[in-house]
């Protein structure tokens, strides 16, 4: 994947009435995970663990930094993370595709440079 600006990868949640734009990530990271269903039982071909093909619980966790879009995508995502809130919503990922579905905000952290001078 060639490189990205962080405006092109876009963090977007339902508001209740649409899917909006909050925020642009710069650094991110995106892990799909799936959990197996295992079948193993005491007949299982020398006791070798089963795994069921095509079920299983898939998953996405995505974590990245970047830049609020404004400051009422600022209160959205602060009210839904607070309130545990699931909503529709998308990463738009160039060059990869579009991740949506209900997602939930399960940490924020918020982090600001400050620099004070001496006068």
């Amino acid at each position: 994947m060639a490189a990205q600006k962080g405006k092109d990868l876009l963090l977007k949640l339902h508001d209740g009435s649409a899917l909006i734009t909050v925020a642009g990530l710069r650094s991110r990271q995106i892990a799909f995970n799936t959990e197996p269903v295992d079948v193993t039982h005491a007949e299982s071909a020398g006791r070798w663990r089963e795994l069921l093909a095509g079920a299983g619980v898939k998953r996405a966790a995505i974590a990245g930094s970047g830049l609020f879009k404004d400051a009422a995508s600022d209160a959205l995502i602060r009210q839904s993370f607070f309130d545990g809130d699931i909503r529709q919503g998308q990463v738009v990922v160039p060059d990869f595709g579009t991740l949506t579905g209900p997602f939930q905000i399960t940490s924020l952290e918020i982090a600001a440079e400050i620099a004070f001078v001496a006068l």
